[in-house]
């Protein structure tokens, strides 16, 4: 295999600075339009209707951003990172000033998907950046403060929404990305010098796109739709499994004869980029499981408002700051990396079991030590995963397998959020059936219950003793979404388990 270490460029000094501030600010934006529209969706809905299409504002970007991942790694590849990350941060900006403007809830939803087009790109791009940028026994460094970056935006999203909300206006969410965005744009313009890409002059694999991007639309619909818009054993969400299995098994057979394929079979067929895909796909799963479900606790359970509910996860913000950071130091000074997902999936998974023993009694501190732990767990995997998988492909694959090992990420948190969120419809409906047939609720209250989903406000209009019911249901139902968490994530432990020290040589 090519050694990276004579392939990739090393740049140092203040130009360094500069471009590393472009792509954290670009890591900012899309890791922020993630989560940030979620808390602003009562008011969008206020102003603008379209109240059944609500839920497409928030799916419209994740398909968009999901779909396209793979194919602006391998865009990257081909025609060099520096065009294709200007582009992404131009179609970023264009889908944020588009869904800020929008008149109706047609117009947002067009422009978020732009947003996704360019937000999946840009989280990608970024860290392929980084590769060409610095030798592998720096990129540690690097990777480890981009996954900060990455993780407190994305947890910090909600809140700043409901700042946005609240103080200026929910078109402010999305005008925020405007002068963050150009700021990023003119830093890499000027200062970010990379190859123009590939000599070549590659076939670029069309079909293969297509047919990637097809399935995982399909992959995607199942996941936003199934359980909440369709049953899912319905004619609709049958429908589009079988047209994922098929599309992807098309892009399969495609792949193995293009002469330059988006994912090249070789990278299948690497042990690191395998396994570092597996055990992504599985801490998405369980990772996503807390991150969408512990607010509802906050709120439903213990009575926090929706911004309370925000501060409250700091402790696993600053837990995935210092592992994430710390990692990478530890990476670039040591050259290894195969330790830190084995601890940080058996630290996610002991979190999300100390999770699931929590209820309205659980102390602050206490809370805040399980999710501090939790927090600790994410830090030592995501961009450890990504380094893995770089220091191990040639030079003109490192967008492919930057690509590839997060949309598997991507791809384990979409299932995570749809199977759980159907999982707690299920529980919590089967928890007030019960305590409705045992007579201790009325069919009104069981109703009331059902809609704290969406608005925990709505338990205000219980007396105080039904209110204690239906927070327990909630507890209930929520802490086993919690322990079921503890094992996806084991799981990716035991995968971790078999992964290597090692560098492309």
């Amino acid at each position: 295999m090519t050694d990276t270490r004579e392939a990739a460029p090393v740049a140092t000094g203040s130009r360094l600075h500069l471009v590393f501030g472009a792509l954290m600010l670009a890591m900012l934006m899309a890791a922020l339009d993630q989560t940030i529209v979620a808390t602003a969706l009562p008011r969008i809905v206020g102003d603008l209707g379209g109240l059944s299409y609500l839920s497409w504002v928030v799916t419209a970007y994740l398909l968009a951003a999901t779909a396209s991942t793979p194919l602006w790694g391998k865009l990257g590849d081909i025609y060099g990172r520096k065009g294709i990350f200007l582009g992404l941060i131009v179609i970023f900006l264009v889908g944020s000033a588009f869904s800020g403007i929008a008149g109706n809830i047609g117009e947002l939803i067009a422009a978020r998907a732009v947003q996704g087009l360019g937000g999946g790109g840009l989280i990608v791009v970024t860290q392929a950046i980084i590769a060409d940028l610095v030798s592998p026994e720096r990129r540690g460094r690097y990777q480890g403060v981009l996954g900060g970056v990455f993780g407190v935006a994305s947890v910090a999203g909600p809140l700043l929404g409901g700042y946005f909300t609240d103080n200026l206006s929910w078109r402010w969410v999305f005008y925020i990305n405007l002068p963050i965005g150009l700021v990023a744009l003119v830093l890499a313009g000027v200062f970010l010098n990379l190859p123009r890409g590939r000599q070549d002059r590659p076939r670029v694999d069309y079909l293969g796109m297509a047919l990637l991007a097809a399935g995982v639309v399909c992959l995607v619909l199942i996941t936003s739709l199934g359980g909440t818009t369709f049953p899912w054993v319905s004619p609709e969400i049958i429908g589009l499994g079988v047209a994922s299995i098929v599309l992807l098994t098309a892009f399969v057979m495609v792949e193995r004869r293009a002469v330059d394929p988006v994912l090249p079979p070789a990278l299948a067929r690497m042990p690191v980029f395998a396994l570092a895909s597996g055990i992504g796909f599985l801490i998405g799963f369980a990772q996503f499981a807390v991150l969408s479900f512990l607010p509802l606790f906050l709120q439903v359970v213990n009575g926090a408002s929706a911004t309370a509910s925000g501060l409250l996860l700091l402790p696993m913000i600053i837990g995935m700051i210092i592992t994430s950071v710390a990692s990478g130091q530890v990476i670039s000074r040591t050259g290894r990396y195969a330790v830190f997902p084995i601890v940080g999936t058996a630290m996610v998974a002991a979190g999300a079991f100390l999770l699931s023993t929590m209820n309205s009694g659980t102390s602050t501190g206490l809370a805040s030590a399980y999710q501090f732990l939790f927090g600790l767990g994410l830090g030592l995997v995501s961009q450890v995963l990504v380094i893995a998988v770089q220091n191990n492909v040639r030079r003109d694959d490192l967008g492919a397998a930057t690509s590839g090992a997060t949309f598997f990420r991507s791809i384990g948190g979409s299932f995570g959020v749809a199977v759980f969120g159907s999982l707690l419809t299920s529980l919590l409906a089967t928890n007030l059936t019960d305590l409705a047939t045992a007579g201790r609720l009325s069919t009104a209250d069981v109703a009331t219950a059902a809609a704290a989903k969406n608005s925990p406000t709505a338990l205000q209009a219980l007396a105080a003793p039904v209110r204690d019911l239906v927070t327990g249901a909630y507890a209930q139902s929520l802490d086993t979404l919690f322990l079921i968490a503890a094992p996806v994530a084991f799981a990716g432990f035991l995968l971790a388990c078999f992964l290597r020290d090692g560098s492309s040589s």
